[in-house]
C-alpha cells in the first residue's frame, strides 16, 4: 500500500517524539545527582546568584525572579502545610497535627521540629504561610554538601537564624557554629537527589534510622544489596524516579497508601504519578511462574522483597520510653547512657531506647487506610494505643500482606480523661522539659497549644504501637524470599490467623482429604504402571506364541 507523503511525515515526527520522550524519561528518572549534567543552565553563572546573601529568604527572592510560579506550587503540598485532608476518614493529619511515637508532636516545639520544614522561619503559631520567601528552595535543590538547617532554628540554615535561636544553640554547642556558603549552595542547584531528600527523611526523630527502619543514610550510596534501585553501580535512582513530581507536588504518603495497585504500568504521559512497584513492573511476577503470580492478589511484592530492613549498617530505633525520662545524677545534672556499640540506651531528656539492626518485619493485612489517635481522642489505656491503626483483612479484597516496623514508645497522657497530651520539650525557657525537667510545667505549656487538650495536673504513661509501611531496602531478586519462609509453623506470617495456608496450618478434615488424595493418587499411579507392566508381558507372550506356530 503507498503511504501518502504527508502522512509519513508524520509518521516520522511521531517516531521522532517516541525516542525523544523516552530519552528524556531515562535521563530524569536514571540517576541521583548527576542529572544536572543535562541542564541547559549553569546556576553559577547566573549574576542574580553572586551574593552576599544575608538569609535563606534573601535566596529564595533571587530564585523567584526566574521560577516565578515555582513558590506558589510548593504553597500547595503537605511539604508546606504539614496537613492531608484523608477522604475516606474525614481527619485532618500532617505533621501539624499528628500525635508519633517518637518525640511526641511538634506543636509546642515548632523551632525545633521546623528543621524539616521546607521554609524558613515557623518557630510559633503566628507563621506566614503565605510569604513566598519563606519557601526554602535550597534544601530540596543544594547539591553543594554542605547546605544544613540547624535543630532549634526555626527552620533557618546554620548560622542564620534569629539572635535569640543563635545565641542559644551557640550556647548549646558551647562554641560559634560555622554558617553555611548561601552563595555556594544557591549557585549548585539541581534536581532533588537522595542526600537532599535524606535530610529530612534519613533523620526523622532526632537521628539517623530512628523512624522508618527502611531509609536511612546508608542509602545515600548504597550497593545492589541494600536496594536494586538505588544501586549508586547500577540505576541509582533518586527518590523522585518514582516520587515522580509535577509542579512541586511529590506522590506517595504513608497517611494515604496505595496498599494494592491494580492499575499496571504506567506511561510517561500519565499527569499524576503511582508511587508503586506495579506503576512500573506491572502485576505479573513472572511470566512462567504461575503459582507465584497466584500470590499477588494477596501478597504485597515489598513482603518478599523486602527481607529484612536497618541492613545498611545503620540501627532503628524500636522502642521509646518516655516514663524513665528526668532522671539526674547526684549534682542534678542530666545523665545519658551508651551500649557498647556506643549508641544512646539511656538520655535524661528522652528516656529510655532500644535499637536493632537487620530487623525482620512484622506482617498484617493492609487496604492503604489508616485512622490515627490524634490529641483529645479517647483512648483505651488496658492495651497498647495504636497511634496510627492500620485496616485491612484476610476477607477484603483490597487489602495485602504487608511488612511494617511496628515502633513501641510509652508516651504520656491524661490517666483520668483518657486522651494524650502535649508535651513541650524543646527551648531555653523555664517551662521546656529538657531545661528543668518537670512533667508538669511542660504539660501546662503544652495544653496551650491550639487543638492541645486541657492538662488538669495529672499524667501517666501509656504503651503506644506505631505502624511504618516498608517500602526501600529492595533486595536483588535472589535474595527474596523462599516459600519456606512463610509456608511452615512458626514462619513469618505465624501472626496472621484468619486465613489457612499449606505447609503453616492443620485442619483435620481438610488434611485427611488431601491424604486421601495423596493415597488414591498413589494407588493410582502404581496400578496404572503394573497394568502396563501385565499387559506388556503379555503381549510379548501372545506375540511369541504366534510367532512361534508361524513356524
Amino acid at each position: 500500500m503507498r503511504v501518502p507523503m504527508h502522512t509519513g511525515v508524520w509518521v516520522l515526527f511521531f517516531m521522532a517524539g517516541l525516542l525523544l520522550g523516552s530519552t528524556t524519561l531515562h535521563a530524569e528518572i536514571s540517576t541521583d545527582g548527576k542529572t544536572d549534567s543535562k541542564s541547559t543552565a549553569n546556576h553559577s553563572k547566573f549574576k542574580q546568584l553572586e551574593g552576599p546573601f544575608n538569609s535563606g529568604p534573601e535566596v529564595t527572592k533571587a530564585c523567584l525572579g526566574c521560577h516565578t510560579e515555582a513558590a506558589k506550587q510548593v504553597m500547595k503540598t503537605k511539604h508546606w502545610t504539614w496537613e492531608s485532608k484523608q477522604a475516606d476518614t474525614g481527619q485532618m493529619l500532617g505533621k501539624k497535627h499528628v500525635v508519633n511515637s517518637f518525640c511526641g508532636t511538634p506543636k509546642s516545639n515548632w523551632a525545633a521540629c521546623t528543621a524539616c520544614h521546607a521554609g524558613y522561619g515557623w518557630q510559633d503559631n503566628d507563621f506566614d504561610f503565605t510569604k513566598q520567601e519563606n519557601v526554602d528552595c535550597l534544601v530540596c535543590h543544594d547539591h553543594s554538601g554542605q547546605y544544613e538547617k540547624s535543630v532549634g532554628g526555626a527552620g533557618h540554615p546554620k548560622g542564620f537564624e534569629s539572635p535569640e535561636h543563635k545565641k542559644y544553640l551557640d550556647d548549646q554547642a558551647k562554641a560559634p557554629r560555622d554558617a553555611v556558603d548561601l552563595v555556594a549552595a544557591a549557585q549548585s542547584v539541581g534536581r532533588p537527589s537522595r542526600r537532599n531528600c535524606g535530610s529530612c527523611h534519613f533523620v526523622g526523630g532526632g537521628d539517623d534510622g530512628v523512624k522508618h527502619g527502611d531509609m536511612d543514610t546508608s542509602l545515600i550510596e548504597p550497593d545492589e544489596f541494600l536496594d536494586v534501585h538505588m544501586d549508586v553501580n547500577g540505576k541509582n535512582f533518586s527518590c523522585t524516579a518514582c516520587h515522580r513530581t509535577h509542579g512541586h507536588v511529590i506522590p506517595g504518603s504513608r497517611y494515604k497508601s496505595t496498599a494494592k495497585d491494580t492499575k499496571g504500568v504506567e506511561t510517561p504521559s500519565e499527569a499524576h504519578s503511582r508511587t508503586s512497584c506495579e506503576s512500573c513492573h506491572g502485576s505479573e511476577v513472572k511470566k512462567h511462574s504461575a503459582k507465584l503470580n497466584d500470590h499477588v492478589d494477596k501478597v504485597a511484592c515489598q513482603t518478599c522483597h523486602i527481607p529484612k530492613i536497618a541492613r545498611g549498617g545503620v540501627k532503628t530505633k524500636m522502642v521509646w520510653d518516655w516514663s524513665t525520662a528526668g532522671k539526674l545524677d547526684e549534682n542534678g545534672k542530666p545523665i545519658s547512657e551508651r551500649n557498647s556499640a556506643g549508641e544512646i540506651t539511656y538520655s535524661s531528656k528522652k528516656g529510655h531506647f532500644e535499637w536493632a539492626e537487620d530487623v525482620q518485619p512484622e506482617y498484617r493485612w493492609f487496604d492503604g487506610q489508616v485512622r490515627y489517635t490524634l490529641f483529645g481522642d479517647k483512648v483505651d489505656d488496658s492495651k497498647p494505643v495504636q497511634i496510627n491503626g492500620i485496616h485491612g483483612s484476610y476477607t477484603d479484597n483490597q487489602s495485602r500482606i504487608w511488612p511494617f516496623k511496628i515502633m513501641k514508645g510509652k508516651q504520656v497522657y491524661d490517666p483520668v480523661e483518657k486522651h494524650l497530651l502535649v508535651m513541650h520539650t524543646y527551648g531555653d525557657d523555664d517551662s521546656s522539659f529538657w531545661s528543668n525537667f518537670d512533667w508538669k510545667k511542660s504539660l501546662e505549656a503544652g495544653a496551650k497549644e491550639p487543638e492541645a487538650p486541657p492538662f488538669n495536673g495529672q499524667y501517666a504513661f501509656v504503651n503506644t504501637e506505631m505502624y511504618w509501611p516498608i517500602t526501600h531496602m529492595v533486595a536483588p531478586a535472589s535474595d527474596a524470599l523462599k516459600c519456606k519462609a512463610c509456608h511452615v509453623q512458626e514462619g513469618r506470617l505465624a501472626a496472621l490467623t484468619d486465613f489457612y495456608m499449606p505447609g503453616r496450618d492443620r485442619q483435620p478434615v481438610l488434611d485427611g482429604i488431601g491424604w486421601f488424595a495423596v493415597l488414591m493418587t498413589s494407588v493410582g499411579v502404581v496400578g496404572h504402571g503394573s497394568l502396563r507392566v501385565y499387559w506388556h508381558y503379555r503381549r510379548r507372550r501372545r506375540e511369541k506364541r504366534q510367532n512361534g506356530e508361524a513356524q
